[in-house]
């Protein structure tokens, strides 16, 4: 196999969903918290996010983000279940996007930063280099 073959798509790790607990007052059967399914978010999706909550700050002169807007729509975005754009879901809530639904459904503010907090770190930022080819060589 060349190098360059190493490099194609179809030798990529793929990035699996992981599972959170998001909130103690959303329960099974068993009374368990139910566990939301979230997804790795993509390079591209990110750059989009990350436009769609930038503004000009005319008082400045320049563009800003808006970090709580980025954070919930970032969130909202790598939730796979429940289904935050789900229109009976967002009835239920009266929300009419899914960042608003993800705020309405974790309406304690630890738990709503636990969860934007776990998102933030799923993306395994906090592995370093080092430790990535270690883990690949095994």
């Amino acid at each position: 196999m060349s190098e360059l073959s190493l490099f194609l798509k179809d030798n990529k790790v793929r990035r699996e969903n992981a599972f959170f607990a998001a909130t103690k007052s959303l329960l099974n059967q068993e009374g368990q918290p139910l566990l939301w399914e979230v997804r790795p978010i993509t390079t591209r999706e990110d750059e989009a996010i990350r436009e769609q909550c930038t503004f000009f700050d005319s008082s400045a002169s320049r563009f800003r983000l808006n970090p709580s807007l980025y954070m919930a729509k970032l969130s909202a975005a790598a939730v796979v279940e429940p289904n935050l754009y789900n229109a009976t879901l967002q009835n239920s809530y009266d929300c009419a996007t899914p960042e608003e639904l993800l705020r309405e459904m974790l309406d304690d503010p630890a738990e709503y930063q636990a969860f934007v907090k776990f998102v933030q770190s799923f993306g395994d930022f906090s592995v370093s280099m080092e430790e990535r080819v270690e883990n690949a060589k095994n």
